[in-house]
């Protein structure tokens, strides 16, 4: 595990990657901008409108561009594993001294250790943690609780199922996938379409090939209930925990330290 920065193709359009990716997102996730609003509205409304934050997770950095246009103040330390779509947020945010990015492995606990600072405002994740199983998130929870300073925020808007509403959740996900099959008839790029894409660029075409040796197919993990998170974040060291929005298959659950 190590920090890297990775210099940024020459002539590579990471804009237009950027803008791509939120395409691609939002065939999944078409409330994902009313998601990303609630979530800076509770950052101002708890931290202030000049936050340090750790964009866990990041990408190709979603939260980070969206909290520098809303916030011009802030500033951003995004960490990630994909070598891939951190070339695309390391291009994007390339000489803007508001923005540092980190290499790490979130499952190695000493990933701490590679941040520019000691504390944060807010910790923020979107769409990403998903893919831990319940007991390596708890242990993350517990070490986020650790870089969160009091009267800080941590937030993680995902995939959250209720397992006491089976029907509900059915129906809920036969009507989305329905939606996202007739956009796809329309043109719209999936998930596997976005990184086949990734694989033909001349720039992307490496890290994209270590993306696949780092995860492979990259399976979902057990996905627990809020009620779950919310337990687990207020055993971890936050005072408060609750949902501040939710869609009919997503969560945006915030925890105040």
């Amino acid at each position: 595990m190590s920090e890297t920065v990775t210099g940024a193709g020459v002539g590579a359009d990471w804009r237009g990657w950027q803008n791509s990716w939120d395409r691609q997102q939002e065939w999944y996730m078409p409330d994902r901008e009313e998601r990303f609003r609630v979530m800076l509205d509770m950052v101002e409304a708890c931290v202030g409108p000049a936050p340090r934050v750790l964009d866990l997770a990041c990408g190709t950095g979603s939260i980070t561009d969206r909290l520098l246009k809303r916030f011009p103040d802030a500033v951003s330390t995004g960490v990630d594993l994909d070598p891939a779509l951190l070339a695309i947020a390391e291009g994007t945010f390339a000489g803007d001294p508001r923005v540092t990015f980190v290499t790490a492995d979130l499952k190695d606990a000493g990933w701490v250790e590679l941040l520019p600072y000691d504390s944060y405002d807010a910790v923020l994740t979107a769409t990403a943690l998903h893919w831990l199983h319940s007991e390596p998130l708890a242990a993350l929870y517990g070490q986020v609780a650790g870089l969160v300073r009091d009267g800080g925020v941590f937030m993680n808007a995902d995939h959250m199922i209720d397992p006491a509403t089976p029907r509900i959740n059915a129906a809920e996900r036969a009507h989305r996938h329905a939606g996202m099959e007739r956009a796809k008839a329309a043109g719209a790029v999936d998930w596997a379409d976005w990184w086949a894409l990734a694989a033909e660029d001349p720039v992307l075409a490496g890290p994209t090939a270590k993306r696949y040796e780092i995860y492979g197919e990259h399976a979902d993990g057990d996905m627990p209930s809020v009620a779950w998170h919310a337990e687990t974040l207020r055993a971890a060291g936050f005072a408060e925990a609750r949902p501040v929005w939710a869609s009919p298959s997503d969560t945006l659950l915030l925890a105040l330290k």
